[in-house]
């Protein structure tokens, strides 16, 4: 199985990323949309990851007063235990270390529980109290670069 992992440069692969989230958040978690959709789409660089050459997951990252925060990780379910949330996080990463205002700062992520042991691997530490956000469990979990 390869997998592979590319930046969103056109309205094509971000049409992909959408129909991704809708899936994975909106259908299968039953996320408002209202919740799923947001003023950040425009401003955070977002990823598709494909298996095989078919798409399979999405993320994307942002500047934000309190760091770098790394949102909307989601795996299509028949893809899912293959490797391409680790390839996805590892992406990511990469791509942040190489932005040259993101040198020293914090990076964070609002973690379902389910996936908190992917981004544990990567160094990423729980912090603070769960919660809930969009009636799923969260805890924050944050990196430093």
């Amino acid at each position: 199985m390869k997998i592979s992992v590319q930046k969103v440069l056109n309205k094509e692969q971000l049409d992909r990323v959408f129909q991704i989230r809708e899936e994975v958040f909106v259908i299968e978690q039953e996320v408002d949309p209202a919740e799923e959709y947001d003023e950040f789409e425009a401003t955070s660089v977002h990823f598709l990851a494909k298996l095989d050459g078919d798409p399979a997951g999405t993320a994307r990252w942002r500047f934000t007063d309190k760091g770098i925060k790394l949102e909307r990780f989601a795996v299509l379910k028949p893809m899912r235990g293959k490797g391409v949330g680790q390839a996805l996080v590892k992406a990511v990463l990469e791509d942040i270390g190489r932005q040259p205002k993101s040198k020293g700062k914090k990076c964070y992520m609002h973690a379902q529980l389910d996936a908190m042991p992917l981004y544990a691997k990567f160094g990423f530490k729980q912090v603070g109290e769960m919660f809930e956000e969009c009636n799923i469990l969260h805890y924050k979990m944050e990196l430093y670069l």
